[in-house]
C-alpha cells in the first residue's frame, strides 16, 4: 500500500511540473517588486487555473508583506503563496465522517465522462475499508455501459448493487435502492448517476426529481451531494460548479484524473469562489488512489519544484 504522501506526489507531478515552468523566473529572478513583476505573477497564476479570485488573494498577501518589509526574499514569497493556498483549501474544512449511525446517501452528479461511475466504486472500496456496509445504486439508466461496469465493481469489492434494465426510470431505481439499503441496515448507499450538460435544462430538471423521489423513500436523504468533476477541464469545473448548485445542494466535490493534467490549480478555484469543499480527489488508476483530499499536502506538492 503506498503512502498518502506518496500518492500525492506521484499524482500531482503533472500538476506541478506545469505550476514550475508557468511560475519560472517569478520567484528566483526578481531582485525588486514593482507593478510589472505582480502582472507577470498574477498571469501564471491564472493560467495555472487558480481563477482570478483566488489569484489576487494570493497577490495581495505577497504584496502587503513585501510592502511591510516581513518578506524579501523568493523563498519567502514562494511561503506567504503556499500559505494562502492551505489556509483557502481550509477555509470552513468538512470531512466525511466514518462512524455514521444511520444510513448516508451519497449522490454523485456531474457533465459526461467525469468519471462518476469509477469514482462511485472507488469510494465504495475506501469505506469498506473503514469497516462500513457500502451499497451501490446504478442509476445511470442511459449507458448500459455504466450500469455494466457499477456492477463490475460490484464484484469486484464485494458490494451489492441495485440496478435495471437500460432505458429504466433513474428515479425509481433511486427510490428502491434508498429503500433497500434503509431495510438492510446498509451504512452507506453511493448513487451514480447519468452524466449531464449543465446547460441542459431538462437533464438538470430529472435530477430535481431524484432528489425528490430520494427524498421520498428517506426524508433525511440525500445528506451528501457531490459534484464529480474531471481535474483536465480546469476553471471550467467553475461553470459546472455555479450551474448544479442551482439544482442540487452541492456539498462536496471530487476532483477525478489530477495525476493526468496540469491543471490542479482549479481545486483552489472552486473553494475559493463557491466554499464548497473538495473532499476526495483521484491521483491514480488504483483503488487506493482515490484519496480524502488533504490541503498541505497538496500545497507541499504543487511547490515541491520550486522549493527546489
Amino acid at each position: 500500500m503506498k503512502s498518502v504522501f506518496k500518492v500525492f506526489h506521484n499524482g500531482l507531478r503533472k500538476t506541478a511540473i506545469s505550476f514550475s515552468r508557468k511560475l519560472e523566473g517569478c520567484f528566483s529572478d526578481t531582485n525588486i517588486w514593482n507593478s510589472e513583476t505582480y502582472d507577470k505573477l498574477e498571469a501564471a497564476l491564472i493560467r495555472s487555473d487558480f481563477g482570478v479570485s483566488a489569484t489576487m488573494r494570493i497577490i495581495n498577501s505577497i504584496r502587503e508583506r513585501y510592502d511591510s518589509g516581513s518578506i524579501g526574499t523568493g523563498e519567502d514569497m514562494i511561503s506567504v503563496a503556499k500559505d494562502e493556498i492551505v489556509s483557502i483549501l481550509n477555509k470552513n474544512p468538512r470531512k466525511l465522517d466514518f462512524q455514521t449511525e444511520d444510513l448516508t446517501v451519497i449522490l454523485l452528479v456531474g457533465v459526461n465522462g467525469c468519471g462518476k461511475t469509477t469514482t462511485a466504486g472507488k469510494l465504495a472500496y475506501l469505506l469498506k475499508n473503514e469497516g462500513r456496509k457500502v451499497m451501490l445504486a446504478a442509476c445511470d439508466t442511459f449507458r448500459a455501459a455504466a450500469i455494466e461496469q457499477l456492477n463490475l465493481w460490484g464484484e469486484k469489492i464485494d458490494s451489492y448493487v441495485v440496478s435495471a434494465q437500460h432505458g429504466a426510470d433513474p428515479s425509481s431505481v433511486a427510490f428502491d435502492a434508498v429503500q433497500a439499503a434503509k431495510s438492510r441496515n446498509y451504512d452507506y448507499l453511493i448513487i451514480d448517476t447519468a452524466g449531464r450538460q449543465h446547460t441542459k435544462k431538462s437533464l438538470m430538471d430529472e435530477l430535481e426529481k431524484m432528489n425528490r423521489s430520494i427524498a421520498k423513500a428517506y426524508p433525511k436523504a440525500p445528506q451528501e451531494v457531490w459534484l464529480v468533476v474531471d481535474g483536465s477541464v480546469g476553471t471550467n469545473a467553475l461553470a459546472q460548479a455555479r450551474e448544479f448548485s442551482k439544482f442540487s445542494n452541492i456539498n462536496g466535490v471530487v476532483c477525478t484524473k489530477l495525476d493526468g493534467t496540469g491543471k490542479g490549480g482549479m481545486v483552489v478555484a472552486i473553494k475559493d469562489e463557491f466554499d464548497i469543499p473538495v473532499l476526495f480527489v483521484g491521483l491514480g488508476e488504483q483503488p487506493e488512489d482515490l484519496q480524502p483530499f488533504n490541503p498541505s499536502m497538496f500545497a507541499d506538492a504543487l511547490f515541491e519544484d520550486l522549493e527546489r
